[in-house]
């Protein structure tokens, strides 16, 4: 065992022993990631909002709804999520009321309306897996990271044990240091898990209220394109 009277957080890890050092590394990979994650996400979220926020007053604005589709379908990327989902059930009703009268049948409004409704839930489907990504991974972080520094802190303490056995008179100057090393990647592991929580936390709320406006804006967008297809 390497005891030293140098207790800085640097010197304790560097003075770690060899497993505890690699637990160390990949936690600071995993909270690395995570804070690159968190980031990120919060950006998204915040711009699927403010976006969703300027749709909505355009489209209640009461303008017309074959302008607005076009204008949607301009620039898909930076239009937004619910900009998206709006385009596609308008695309697929404008297709489907083409493709009756090109083909000179009676239009089927129930299908056509069901069409559209089929064509805003895809989208909806997939705007939500791409606002969910990563919040898996901030999860796991938040359940397992602790774990992950628990196990260095075992095994570190018991390396700090199994060297009091060569020391004629253990001491706890002799066995302070050994401990704090071990005690460090507990540290180092919630100080990896605590953001994650509050991120997934906050990510999930800020999401699930997304979600209940892009299931509102469908089924009132539902019934004002029922009411154009009579």
């Amino acid at each position: 065992m390497n005891v030293t009277q140098d207790l800085s957080f640097l010197s304790l890890i560097t003075n770690a022993h060899l497993i505890v050092q690699l637990i160390m590394a990949l936690l600071f990979v995993i909270s690395l990631t995570s804070w690159t994650y968190i980031f990120s996400k919060m950006f998204a979220v915040r711009s699927a909002r403010r976006l969703t926020v300027e749709f909505e007053k355009t489209f209640w604005a009461g303008g017309n709804l074959h302008a607005l589709h076009q204008n949607a379908g301009k620039d898909r990327a930076n239009s937004g999520p619910l900009a998206r989902i709006f385009e596609a059930g308008m695309g697929e009703f404008i297709k489907s009321k083409a493709a009756y009268t090109s083909a000179r049948e009676t239009m089927d409004h129930g299908a056509i309306l069901d069409g559209a409704r089929r064509a805003m839930r895809a989208a909806f489907q997939r705007e939500m897996d791409v606002l969910e990504s990563h919040l898996a991974f901030l999860a796991s972080v938040g359940s397992v990271s602790p774990y992950i520094g628990l196990l260095g802190t075992v095994w570190g303490i018991m390396n700090a044990f199994r060297g009091l056995a060569n020391v004629q008179q253990a001491t706890l100057a002799a066995v302070a240091p050994g401990i704090a090393e071990a005690l460090i990647a507990t540290a180092i592991g919630l100080f990896a898990a605590i953001p994650a929580v509050v991120a997934y936390n906050r990510f999930s709320h800020d999401i699930d209220r997304l979600a209940i406006r892009f299931e509102s804006f469908v089924e009132e967008f539902s019934n004002i394109l029922q009411r154009q297809s009579r």
